[in-house]
């Protein structure tokens, strides 16, 4: 098993209490909770036709079963019976353990399972309450590892307050702190934390109005209307109901999850909390964040909203359902002030000494009077086709402008002391920030167009998600210039990171109420 055997039969929760390396149970609650459907399904299908006789005055029971109420009732008792006794089955035989570096969990009757994370590889930890869970206080403990997918370990379900302390604990032993040896099972409080911004309901509503969804279904609508004008025809509206009714669930999904969204730093990490109906508590630990893409669609700009999210390992892909989009939100939406708070978290020391010049060029795109490149980068006057710095910024070659005659000059690259700095798109704007030690691999792509124009594009490898990071258009000459820079600054990055324990590679988080962590972008945390 890969620890000691199990030894507890002590109630959940009591893991603050108990020696380390003891075995302890989920709440007894747990199974039902999660089963709940199955047993409103049990319900469901020997009560439905009952119910419906009831409504509607006649006898509850049809006359051609009456002779078989008796068996039909000992059925439906002993599949009720079977169903919580595989429940409390379930229960028994989950279990948890903190100890030697490792949390790990069994589960299984017949087929028994363990799963295990090591401490120092933890990438974030999840508090998940559901609707059914809030009511009976309890909460899912779900730590992911650098591996994810498959290996996430889950805990379900716990009272939310031991939930929060065991959290805390893991985090603890994830950043290197160890037990004070003279009161080794006294239990770890959890960490202060500095609320750091919040996302009003009314900003919420407003980017949901705003979304491409929003533009593409009103397109549709005009080109229904426009349709149905010229060729008298009525049945083109019938196309708007499936659009409308997709839409108002896009609508509530994305408002269910980002509804009172919060940040706050703490010594632990980034905390992030958000839901109506079930809320979620991320915690992700400094330094585990591998991408970062901040975007603004086009009708944003005109309130200058912005969205962030994240690559973690762990989190895997962004996925089809709302739970992954949302778990790789960093920023639902916020204005560029939240996005520079946002940074400085992710990325305490920019590595330039004017971050907010460096990333609002990034963000906003604009050319900025002086048009002097940093050392090493083309000046202004020897750019027109190499590419042109814009705030250090290395463009398009003037040359590809047919291949994007909007894009070209909004394309473009730069690098700080810490992390390299992407940026693309003209209506869509985005902004990629990859960290120089989270870069894994990198290639150069150039199709047949691409050659034609001696350009090419650097696509870097980190972990999967939502952001993927790749310079388009650049020149081929900064191409390759770019793709041998990035792996020395990669190599002499990961050198210095010396340990998998966050703590040993961050420096600790400044208070956000400091008035420099709220001002001016990324500052040295």
């Amino acid at each position: 098993m890969g620890g000691s055997a199990p030894a507890g039969d002590g109630p959940a929760g009591q893991a603050s209490t108990k020696p380390e390396g003891e075995w302890l149970r989920v709440h007894p609650a747990s199974p039902f909770i999660r089963g709940w459907v199955a047993l409103a399904a049990i319900g469901f299908f020997f009560g439905r036709d009952t119910f419906e006789r009831m409504l509607q005055g006649r006898p509850l029971m049809d006359e051609m079963y009456s002779g078989r109420v008796p068996f039909l009732i000992a059925g439906g008792g002993l599949v009720l019976v079977l169903s919580v006794l595989g429940f409390i089955l379930t229960w028994y035989f989950t279990r948890y353990q903190v100890a030697e570096g490792y949390v790990r969990v069994n589960t299984g009757c017949l087929f028994k399972q363990q799963r295990q994370a090591r401490l120092d590889r933890v990438q974030a930890i999840d508090i998940v309450q559901p609707l059914l869970a809030r009511i009976f206080g309890l909460a899912e403990l779900k730590f992911e590892v650098a591996d994810a997918g498959e290996s996430a370990v889950r805990l379900a379900y716990l009272r939310i307050d031991d939930a929060r302390q065991l959290r805390a604990t893991i985090l603890a032993r994830a950043a290197g702190l160890e037990p004070d040896p003279e009161r080794p099972d006294e239990a770890l409080p959890e960490a202060p934390e500095f609320p750091v911004l919040s996302v009003p309901p009314s900003r919420l509503i407003g980017s949901l109005l705003l979304s491409e969804q929003s533009f593409f279904v009103v397109v549709g609508a005009v080109a229904s209307v426009v349709l149905s004008t010229v060729t008298d025809n009525r049945g083109f509206y019938f196309y708007l109901i499936p659009a409308a009714l997709g839409l108002a669930a896009a609508y509530w999904g994305s408002f269910n999850k980002g509804y009172n969204f919060t940040a706050a730093i703490s010594p632990d990490g980034i905390r992030l909390r958000y839901g109506l109906l079930d809320t979620q508590a991320q915690t992700l630990p400094p330094g585990r964040i591998q991408a970062l893409k901040v975007t603004q669609p086009p009708l944003w700009r005109i309130f200058g909203w912005y969205r962030m999210q994240v690559n973690v390992a762990g989190y895997g892909g962004p996925g089809s359902n709302g739970e992954g989009a949302s778990r790789t939100t960093l920023l639902p939406v916020g204005v560029l002030a939240d996005v520079m708070r946002m940074l400085s978290l992710v990325l305490p020391d920019p590595g330039t000494q004017d971050p907010a010049r460096v990333f609002a060029a990034g963000l906003t795109g604009i050319v900025p009077a002086d048009r002097s490149g940093p050392a090493g980068q083309p000046a202004a006057a020897e750019a027109a086709e190499a590419g042109e710095p814009d705030s250090g910024f290395v463009t398009s070659p003037r040359r590809v402008r047919l291949l994007a005659p909007l894009g070209w000059r909004r394309n473009g690259f730069t690098a700080t002391d810490t992390a390299l700095l992407i940026r693309s798109g003209r209506l869509w704007r985005e902004l990629v920030v990859v960290p120089h030690q989270r870069t894994q691999s990198m290639a150069l792509h150039q199709g047949p167009l691409a050659r034609r124009f001696r350009v090419a594009d650097l696509v870097l490898h980190t972990t999967a998600g939502p952001v993927s990071p790749r310079v388009i258009q650049a020149g081929l000459d900064e191409a390759r210039a770019l793709f041998d820079a990035q792996a020395a600054r990669a190599r002499e990055a990961r050198k210095r990171q010396t340990s998998e324990q966050w703590l040993a590679q961050v420096a600790p988080a400044a208070e956000p109420d400091h008035p420099q962590n709220h001002q001016e972008g990324p500052q040295h945390g």
